[in-house]
C-alpha cells in the first residue's frame, strides 16, 4: 500500500467532530492552544533572559535582542544567558518529544528516557570517562556548588552519549530476538536500566572522594555548562527528528489504535516501532550527554498535553514539544532565582515541580493507558 493512501485511511481513522464546520472549529482551537503554548515560551524566554545579578526588564532585553541596548547588558544577554536559555528550549524540547513518541510506539505511558535506561546508561558512561579517563578535578576557589568540575567535559559528553546509545541498541537486539513488542521493549529497558545503574555504583566504589563528587555533580543535571558549539548539536539533531516525527505522524495516530489496526492501515509496525525508538533514544542521549540527567520532562509534558490537545499526534507531537520546552525552561528559571546566587541543579528542581503534578494527574484518573490515550 503507497504512503498516500495508508495517510488517507489514517486520517479517517481520526474520529470526526460532527459536521465538517464543527470539526475544523474544533481543530482550530487546539492550533490556537498550542500557539499560545509557543507565546507563552517566548514570553518566558524574555523574561529568563532579564533575571540574575544584573536585571533587566524585558523592553531591555527586546532592544538587545534586536541589536540595541549597550555593550554590557548585550555582552551578558547574548554571550551568558542566551546560550543557556535556548539550551533549555531544545532539551525540554528534545526530551518531551521523546517521551510523546516513546509512550506511542511502546503502548506505556510511563515511558521515557528515565523509565527506559537510558538516563542510567549515559550516567554510567560519564561515571567510566571521570574514572579511568581522569575527567574529573577539585576545584578550591570554588563556591560549594562549584567544588568539583568535569576537567574533560568532551570526553565526559561522548562517554555518556556512548552509554545512552548502548542501552538502546541492547533493547532494540533484544526486543529483535525476542519479537518488536512494547512489552520486550520496555522490560529490556528496564533490565538495561538496572543494570547499568549497578554498573555506576561498582564504578563509584572505585573512584576516589574527589570522582564521586564529580560523578554525583555530573548527574544534577546543569543547562548553564551548555555553550553554543553543544547548543548546536543538541539543535542539530533534535530538528531533523521532530521534522520527522511529524511527517510520521499519521502512523503513530495509526499505531495508538493497536498494532492490527496499524497493519490494515499498511503501517509496518516493527519498522515504525524500532526506528522511533532509535531516533527517541539519539535526541535524549544528545540531551543527557552535555546537560546531565533530567527527569520528568519526557514523562510529564506529554501526559499534560493530552489533556488539552488531546491523543491526535498532528497536534500532540508539536504541543508535547512546545509544552516540555516551556516546563525546563521554566524549572531552570526557578533554578536560578529561588535562592539566588546559588543555582539549583535544574533535574532536582523538574522533580520537585513534576512529581506532585504527575501525581495529581494520576490520582484523577487523566493517566490512562496509552492506547486509551493515544
Amino acid at each position: 500500500m503507497d504512503a498516500s493512501r495508508v495517510r488517507e485511511k489514517s486520517r479517517r481513522s481520526v474520529p470526526p467532530q460532527g459536521s465538517g464546520a464543527a470539526y475544523r472549529k474544533y481543530g482550530g482551537r487546539k492550533v490556537l492552544l498550542i500557539a499560545l503554548l509557543g507565546v507563552a515560551l517566548i514570553a518566558v524566554a524574555v523574561v529568563s533572559l532579564g533575571l540574575g545579578s544584573a536585571r533587566l526588564s524585558p523592553l531591555k532585553v527586546v532592544e538587545i535582542i534586536f541589536g540595541g541596548g549597550d555593550a554590557r547588558s548585550a555582552q551578558i544577554v547574548l554571550g551568558i544567558r542566551l546560550p543557556r536559555v535556548l539550551a533549555a528550549i531544545a532539551a525540554g524540547l528534545g526530551l518531551a518529544l521523546a517521551g510523546c513518541v516513546m509512550q506511542n510506539v511502546l503502548q506505556n505511558p510511563l515511558a521515557s528516557d528515565y523509565t527506559l535506561g537510558v538516563s542510567q546508561g549515559a550516567a554510567f558512561g560519564a561515571a567510566v570517562a571521570i574514572l579511568v579517563g581522569g575527567a574529573g578535578s577539585a576545584n578550591a576557589a570554588g563556591a560549594v556548588r562549584d567544588a568539583f568540575l568535569i576537567a574533560n567535559p568532551f570526553l565526559v559528553t561522548i562517554s555518556a552519549f556512548a552509554g545512552a546509545m548502548a542501552v538502546t541498541l541492547a533493547v532494540l537486539l533484544l526486543a529483535r530476538l525476542r519479537g518488536v513488542t512494547p512489552e520486550v521493549m520496555v522490560l529490556a529497558g528496564v533490565a538495561m536500566g538496572s543494570l547499568f545503574s549497578a554498573g555506576t555504583v561498582i564504578v563509584q566504589f572505585f573512584a576516589t572522594d574527589v570522582q564521586v563528587a564529580s560523578i554525583v555533580f555530573w548527574t544534577f543535571g546543569d543547562i548553564g555548562r551548555a555553550s553554543w558549539r553543544d547548543l548546536a548539536i543538541i539543535a542539530g539533531v533534535t530538528v531533523p527528528v521532530t521534522v520527522w516525527f511529524l511527517l510520521k505522524r499519521w502512523d503513530y495516530n495509526a499505531l495508538g489504535g493497536g498494532d492490527d489496526i496499524a497493519h490494515s492501515l499498511g503501517v509496518n509496525v516493527g519498522r515504525t516501532r524500532t526506528i522511533g525508538m532509535l531516533l527517541t533514544s539519539l535526541v535524549t542521549a544528545t540531551a543527557v550527554s552535555f546537560l546531565g540527567i533530567i527527569a520528568f520532562v519526557g514523562l510529564l509534558a506529554p501526559h499534560l498535553m493530552r489533556r488539552v490537545v488531546g491523543g491526535d499526534y498532528r497536534y500532540l507531537i508539536p504541543g508535547s514539544a512546545l509544552a516540555g520546552a516551556l516546563l525546563l525552561l521554566v524549572s531552570d528559571t526557578f533554578s536560578r532565582m529561588i535562592i539566588a546566587p546559588v543555582v539549583l541543579p535544574v533535574g532536582a528542581v523538574t522533580s520537585v515541580l513534576g512529581a506532585p503534578l504527575f501525581v495529581y494527574l494520576l490520582i484523577r484518573g487523566f493517566i490512562k493507558s496509552g492506547r486509551r490515550a493515544a
